[in-house]
């Protein structure tokens, strides 16, 4: 008796939830926003990303130069090991283990840079690049918007993508970019 109580009240429930999502969407305009487009696309996020390139492209050089002296030093071991005496081989070995360790802590500390980095440009602009969604929004009376790159999404409506007119608002910002 209490399920079939429970039953009927948790269907009335549904009911009326039901009733209101489609009240709310017959009143609703969705849009869509393709958030990493906008970052690639603006000014500002072009630039930030020319900057994170020159920093990747040094961390790169030096994890290769890092790279050839510890392939250096390898062959180095490989050919002289046999004909040196044991003590000078043993030397050897732990030079190249103290190299090996240094190059693995080196890449390993240029990725948390590079991720650092890549999360304080982000941190700087999603703030920005959310005013001018609002605006965009608020403007073109949109009641949700979606970011599609965020989550995946299996269909949307090309023509409700605003990217564009976000890209083209925060561009206007000022300060942002220059």
């Amino acid at each position: 008796m209490k399920r079939n109580i429970h039953l009927i009240a948790g269907f009335i429930l549904m009911s009326f939830v039901l009733i209101s999502i489609n009240s709310y969407a017959a009143e609703s305009k969705i849009g869509f926003i393709n958030l990493r487009e906008i970052m690639q696309s603006s000014n500002a996020g072009k630039k930030a990303g020319e900057e994170f390139k020159k920093l990747f492209d040094k961390k790169r050089e030096d994890i290769a130069a890092a790279e050839r002296d510890l392939k250096k030093l390898k062959d180095e071991l490989d050919k002289q090991g046999p004909i040196m005496t044991e003590n000078a081989r043993r030397e050897k070995g732990t030079a190249y283990q103290r190299k090996l360790r240094d190059y693995q802590l080196l890449v390993e500390d240029t990725n948390k840079e590079l991720k650092l980095s890549d999360r304080e440009v982000t941190g700087k602009l999603i703030p920005e690049i959310t005013k001018a969604v609002r605006k965009v929004a608020e403007k073109e009376k949109y009641t949700l918007v979606i970011d599609i790159a965020g989550m995946p999404v299996a269909y949307y409506a090309k023509e409700r993508d605003f990217s564009n007119k976000v890209i083209e608002e925060f561009n206007k910002s000022p300060g942002v970019g220059k």
